[in-house]
């Protein structure tokens, strides 16, 4: 470990101040938060309540739903096939997915390659509330709503939806990384589950990260924003993203218990902040024993040239598993330029700053306070030291 004894201790403070603020102030209920520096686990805590409702606090094992933390782990086990021969960036889909057949605005069928899939560049989009939104109309789920839908259907519906625009011609978040768990687990055979167990969370002994939960007694209760403090989710459960249109994002909690629900690559596990922090640092380290360092690199560049991106995301490009940072004056970020970083809609958020050898994350019962609010950015500039 590089930090000294006081500095260490500055640390501590710093990211104890702000988490106690956040939960006092009614903005979080409850987290885990872990940062690994040079490999060493120089900060760990549980903080507020698991479920308050019952007077239950944190635990550092508590299991979380992760959203789209699924995502790097579904990707990583993409990468680890391409290492090992059984698939390529430039797999096309309709050779791997032959009855699924997304279609252009013009009813042209798409060419979609493992590429744009990993990428978010292959045209698929995420459900809203917003006005007019074709994924609504076609109830198409996001892998966070809608319990017992299964693979299926769900393909269906989102293939009845035309993509958003040509592949390889923008760039949006979107449910390519369901749609490539499915594509994972008809080339390996069995489930995406399967494929994830066999690649990634089995070499590197996750023993609570899954498509379902393994210990429901320590599942967190999931909350969501509310004034004057979280409010526990019911179930279905609408999170406010825009009040003036009415768009939101829909959970359903229960779906992590019903093994019917199609096993959502984007959004569907559920895990720890320890397993976790194990595979940051395996990427963090160079991939092993999951990936090789060559890919590890590749998928830590940008992948999606100069397409427009959110203005939330400014300063931010996107690779084969994360975000990037490509300005982190624009992004008003002290992190490293070439830092990986995503969240989950539960209340996540984690980043990989490889130039410093840090992998810090923050898991939250809750939405969206812990993803994108401002706890997410009080508790990076805790880890550097910045001002808030």
């Amino acid at each position: 470990m590089n930090v000294p004894a006081s500095a260490l201790s500055a640390l501590q403070r710093r990211i104890d101040d702000a988490t106690d603020r956040a939960i006092a102030g009614g903005r979080m209920d409850g987290t885990v938060i872990l940062v690994a520096d040079h490999g060493e686990v120089v900060y760990r805590r549980a903080a507020g309540h698991i479920d308050r409702e019952a007077g239950l606090p944190m635990r550092v094992d508590a299991i979380f739903r992760l959203a789209s933390c699924s995502k790097p782990i579904v990707a990583a086990t993409a990468l680890a096939m391409i290492d090992r021969g059984k698939l390529s960036l430039d797999d096309r889909l309709a050779d791997l997915l032959p009855d699924f057949r997304p279609q252009l605005q013009n009813g042209k069928a798409a060419d979609i390659t493992v590429r744009h899939l990993l990428s978010h560049t292959a045209g698929f989009g995420y459900p809203s509330w917003e006005p007019g939104d074709p994924y609504r109309a076609a109830n198409v789920s996001g892998g966070l709503d809608q319990p017992g839908v299964g693979m299926a259907e769900a393909l269906r519906r989102l293939a009845s939806v035309p993509l958003f625009y040509e592949p390889g011609t923008s760039w949006r978040y979107s449910m390519a990384i369901d749609v490539l768990g499915a594509a994972l687990a008809r080339v390996d055979g069995g489930l995406p589950g399967d494929a994830v167990r066999k690649y990634v969370t089995g070499p590197l002994g996750l023993q609570d990260t899954d498509f379902r939960s393994v210990d429901p007694a320590r599942l967190a209760v999931p909350y969501a924003d509310a004034l004057p403090r979280p409010v526990r989710m019911t179930d279905p459960y609408t999170v406010p993203t825009d009040a003036a249109n009415g768009a939101g994002t829909t959970f359903a909690p229960s779906r992590i218990l019903d093994p019917s629900s199609f096993q959502s690559g984007g959004a569907g596990m559920a895990g720890t902040a320890g397993d976790f922090l194990v595979f940051l640092e395996a990427l963090r380290q160079g991939g092993g024993p999951i990936l090789k360092p060559e890919t590890v690199a590749l998928a830590s560049r940008n992948h999606i040239a100069d397409f427009p991106v959110e203005e939330r995301d400014a300063g931010w490009r996107f690779g084969l598993l994360s975000g990037i940072l490509d300005d982190p004056v624009a992004a008003r970020s002290p992190q490293t330029r070439g830092t990986l970083q995503w969240g989950g809609a539960y209340g996540h958020n984690w980043f990989i700053d490889q130039a410093r050898a840090l992998s810090v994350l923050t898991f939250s019962n809750t939405a969206f306070e812990g993803c994108n609010g401002a706890f997410r950015d009080e508790i990076r500039n805790a880890v550097y030291g910045r001002a808030q």
